[in-house]
């Protein structure tokens, strides 16, 4: 059974710091970062219909015009194949994050697709079985399926609250110049080592702020 129609956010990712601290031997990076979600946001809909389809409208519809098979099908493949129902809807995706522009764009989609189908097709997994199908299907989209400030840590798997933040606007500048984020990690010559990081101790928010800015 499934509702008659329904409508979800995507908000863009921001890393409000994001340091490596290691590479496991699989070659992918350990992180540690901070991530926050801005206003701009993609928006996924859904209406009922026999079978599954993604549309794709937005001034950035353009830069999916050669992904058929884009993480939203796939989520919502997955989800249904753990909760054990037929992949059906027909969803539409406004696109107005970048593409490849590091802000999360496409995970925060997928893990929209995760919430938005989650009430469409009135399925109620395990917190732990959802978490494991936004794993799979990247490291950020995890932190986008709680669509709330945490630090991430590992590959994106651990993640514990952030600390108290001060309210602040952001202005988020693309120069319409898409970067592969698999494309920036391997291009990275550095080598791993800890850096210092915003305090997580619970200190008040000018605090915090001012320790950051050093």
């Amino acid at each position: 059974m499934t509702v008659r129609g329904a409508e979800e956010r995507a908000p863009a990712k921001v890393n409000l710091f994001l340091h490596v601290t290691g590479k496991r031997a699989d070659g992918y990076h350990l992180l540690d970062s901070l991530a926050v979600f801005a206003g701009v946001a993609d928006r996924l809909s859904f209406v009922p219909a026999e079978t599954l389809s993604l549309a794709v409208t937005g001034p950035f519809v353009a830069s999916l015009s050669a992904e058929p098979d884009n993480l939203v099908l796939r989520a919502a493949r997955a989800l249904a194949e753990a909760c054990g129902v037929r992949p059906s809807g027909a969803l539409t995706l406004d696109k107005h994050i970048p593409v490849a522009s590091g802000t999360g764009g496409g995970s925060a989609d997928a893990a929209a697709a995760l919430r938005l189908l989650c009430r469409a097709w009135n399925v109620a997994p395990d917190a732990a079985v959802l978490e494991r199908i936004a794993s799979g299907l990247g490291a950020d989209v995890p932190v986008c399926l709680r669509n709330q400030p945490l630090r991430m840590r590992g590959v994106g798997e651990i993640l514990t609250p952030a600390p108290e933040l001060p309210e602040c606007g952001m202005v988020l500048v693309n120069p319409g110049i898409p970067l592969a984020t698999a494309a920036v990690f391997r291009a990275r010559e550095a080598r791993s080592r800890w850096r210092r990081i915003c305090p997580s101790d619970g200190r008040r928010p000018a605090r915090w702020r001012r320790d950051c800015a050093r």
